[in-house]
């Protein structure tokens, strides 16, 4: 994602329903949705992060997908959010595999982690769907959650 897609970004974190199960508050403002893409350094710093999601035929944006580096933890996690009109059409798990095999085959990436909170059935499904395996319980924003994982059949 660039800062072109702030306004986009900005609308996808309005919903309510988006936001649900993620633990973000929504952005204040297109300029604070800029400032955030501004700021976001995954790129730069691990090759990996959210990027765009768009319809091929019409380059409508979607949402967001893709793999996040973190540090403290030494892993990487598959994380996605679209625009509700495009719930359960299956975007979400072919970007997903798509986050995943780019991570496993590119950057050779040996360990791919998915987090969701409980309650939220439909990403749960997009994580199984998508490959990756239940491997335990986590604290989720103070909220029940599970991890998930897939690990790189080519290493």
């Amino acid at each position: 994602m660039t800062e072109a897609d702030a306004g986009n970004l900005f609308r996808l974190n309005q919903d309510e329903d988006v936001l649900r199960y993620t633990g973000d508050a929504p952005f204040a403002d297109v300029e604070a949705a800029a400032a955030f893409l501004r700021a976001y350094d995954q790129y730069r710093l691990y090759g990996v992060g959210r990027w765009a999601v768009t319809r091929v035929a019409d380059g409508c944006f979607l949402g967001w997908c893709g793999l996040k580096y973190t540090p403290a933890r030494e892993e990487y996690d598959v994380g996605f959010r679209f625009l509700r009109q495009y719930w359960g059409q299956g975007y979400a798990t072919e970007a997903a595999q798509a986050s995943i095999e780019l991570g496993f085959n590119q950057f050779h990436i040996q360990v791919i982690v998915g987090r969701a909170m409980a309650a939220n059935s439909a990403s749960l499904r997009v994580l199984e769907k998508a490959g990756l395996k239940l491997a335990g319980r986590l604290d989720f924003d103070g909220q029940p959650g599970w991890l998930y994982t897939i690990r790189n059949p080519f290493l």
